[in-house]
């Protein structure tokens, strides 16, 4: 059969709604969202997001916007993730810097959005809720946001507690939802764009994919690691404190598991454990793999390459469209009736 003619973009709700070639994003992680990896995703075609809460502060946050904005002319995101926190940052200040840099697309994720998506909607912007559970969406979609990225069990980071995979999560968000959504969590490569779509999602949210690519500003054994892991590379740590999150298998977090165990729901036992400055030393100087608790996803599995952005969204899309245009048409064939 015919190959698909080359740049051919496949078009889609997030495409349309956006001004983006390709319906890909980048979302938001902590330690890896710099200007550097949203710039070099956004320059792809895809959209590049940068992480809010990895910036120290508000001012910091403008710096790191005013940044990207040299690097690219495209559109990029910010993300802002509500986390319960001993000591919650100081979020309206990060909120009032994202609509002042004039930032018009807006990742939110975590806890009780609704005063965010109110006032990122006030301001103009388009709000993909980043949830994972169809009754979050549906909240979500009550107030306001203009889109859903559906986050399956098997993403890195924080999956929830109700553990369902995206095959389910996906056709299910289909039937419920009245607004887009994209599919998130265990994305890595064009088979799965494809399977996304047919599922009804508008494009694909991938974290742990970037991560090892080559502009993703982390250090190369953090890359190496996610290289040579694979599905059964990851553990949940934080269930005994309802905040669960799906991190790197190694030392660190069999620690926590421990500590779990003995002392369920104690989070100040193994709260030294999963500070973010362990996490930020691991991805930004010394590369340990072992000493901190990081967050990455299955998807891992099907990571064998450490690509340009560039060549990453190239390949995905081309997949895409060669199994959209070719393998599944093939199989339709004409009736005897």
């Amino acid at each position: 059969p015919p190959a698909p003619p080359k740049n051919m973009p496949l078009k889609t709700k997030l495409t349309e709604a956006l001004g983006i070639e390709h319906p890909i994003v980048q979302g938001g992680m902590h330690y890896v969202g710099y200007a550097e990896l949203a710039a070099a995703v956004s320059n792809a075609g895809g959209l590049g997001t940068i992480t809010a809460l990895t910036q120290p502060d508000a001012e910091a946050l403008r710096k790191e916007i005013r940044k990207c904005r040299k690097l690219t002319s495209k559109p990029f995101a910010v993300n802002v993730t509500l986390l319960p926190a001993l000591v919650p940052p100081n979020y309206e200040s990060y909120a009032k810097v994202i609509v002042e840099e004039g930032v018009k697309i807006v990742e939110t994720a975590g806890r009780n959005p609704k005063k965010f998506i109110k006032f990122f909607k006030q301001h103009g912007c388009y709000v993909i809720h980043k949830c994972v559970a169809i009754r979050h969406a549906l909240t979500a979609q009550r107030l306001g946001a203009d889109m859903i990225s559906m986050d399956g069990f098997e993403c890195g980071g924080h999956p929830g507690e109700d553990d369902i995979g995206n095959w389910v999560l996906l056709a299910q968000a289909k039937r419920k939802l009245k607004i887009p959504f994209i599919a998130s969590g265990g994305c890595a490569n064009g088979a799965q764009l494809a399977a996304a779509l047919a599922l009804g999602a508008e494009g694909l949210n991938m974290g742990t994919r970037f991560m090892a690519t080559k502009e993703a500003p982390i250090h190369a054994n953090i890359k190496k690691a996610l290289v040579e892991g694979d599905e059964k590379s990851t553990t949940l740590v934080m269930r005994s404190v309802r905040n669960t999150e799906r991190v790197f298998k190694n030392q660190a977090a069999f620690k926590v598991r421990e500590i779990e165990e003995k002392k369920p729901g104690d989070f100040m036992a193994f709260r030294h454990l999963v500070r973010g400055e362990n996490y930020r030393k691991s991805f930004q100087e010394s590369g340990d793999v072992q000493s901190s608790v990081w967050s990455c996803g299955q998807s891992m599995a099907l990571i064998d390459s450490i690509p340009s952005c560039k060549n990453l969204i190239k390949e995905i899309i081309q997949d895409a469209e060669d199994i959209v245009a070719n393998r599944l048409k093939g199989m339709i064939t004409k009736s005897k009736l």
